[in-house]
């Protein structure tokens, strides 16, 4: 039998919190509960979660600190941020720094369980996606560990967030042909209706910073016009 998923809700409205958290327990996910975000953070270091619901506004330590804290120790952490109505600023700083998806409050706990699913099937779909490419692929002067998100260029070590990593992961699955923005959009992030095809161009622009030696004049994250972009190793 599967080992159940590990989800941690990062919630002080303890209303909030109750409902979210009985709802997953009723999909038979494991579920932990923290109302702040130094037991949050705490609690991560020491037991890895799958997907995260983290709350941007908390006392102490606000969500997106916990969200840097988080994707620091654990790259490949699928986290999706409750924000309120109006938070427009901290939900794209949210995204810009790693956060898989949002949902906005008020909510419904059907779309809460979805988004949750969808991020679980995203994990899932890396994994396996990773898993036909060999764990260290070099190309150029690159030398890429895409399953745990670390890249060296010329004897310096970048970090990838998930995105980062699932968008290289995706173009070098497919390398040679031609991938557009729609399709990595859908295949990386999974369906958001409030995402735009910007987002792609912007973890292409922060992967060429980290892979590219001139990332202006790319040689490997070839930009395809009025498709999307192509991989050349």
């Amino acid at each position: 039998m599967d080992k159940p998923a590990r989800v941690v809700v990062v919630e002080d409205d303890e209303t909030i919190a109750l409902g979210v958290v009985n709802a997953l327990r009723h999909e038979r996910y494991e579920v932990r509960h923290y109302d702040n975000g130094e037991d949050a953070v705490a609690g991560l270091a020491s037991e890895p979660a799958d997907v995260v619901l983290l709350d941007v506004m908390l006392p102490g330590m606000d969500g997106l600190q916990v969200l840097r804290e988080a994707k620091a120790n654990q790259p490949d952490l699928q986290i999706i941020m409750l924000t309120a109505k109006g938070e427009e600023l901290d939900r794209v700083l949210g995204l810009e720094m790693g956060a898989d998806d949002y949902v906005t409050k008020p909510f419904s706990l059907r779309e809460v369980m979805a988004r949750v699913k969808a991020r679980l099937r995203n994990r899932t779909a890396a994994e396996e996606e990773t898993g036909v490419i060999p764990d260290d692929f070099r190309f150029g002067n690159v030398d890429v560990d895409l399953r745990r998100r670390i890249l060296h260029k010329a004897g310096t070590e970048h970090r990838l967030t998930t995105h980062e990593a699932g968008v290289l992961a995706y173009l070098i699955g497919h390398r040679g042909r031609d991938v557009s923005r729609e399709e990595l959009l859908q295949e990386v992030w999974g369906y958001s209706p409030n995402m735009t095809t910007r987002t792609v161009d912007n973890q292409i622009l922060k992967l060429r910073k980290k892979v590219e030696d001139v990332p202006a004049d790319p040689r490997h994250i070839l930009t395809v016009h009025g498709t999307g972009y192509r991989f050349e190793p």
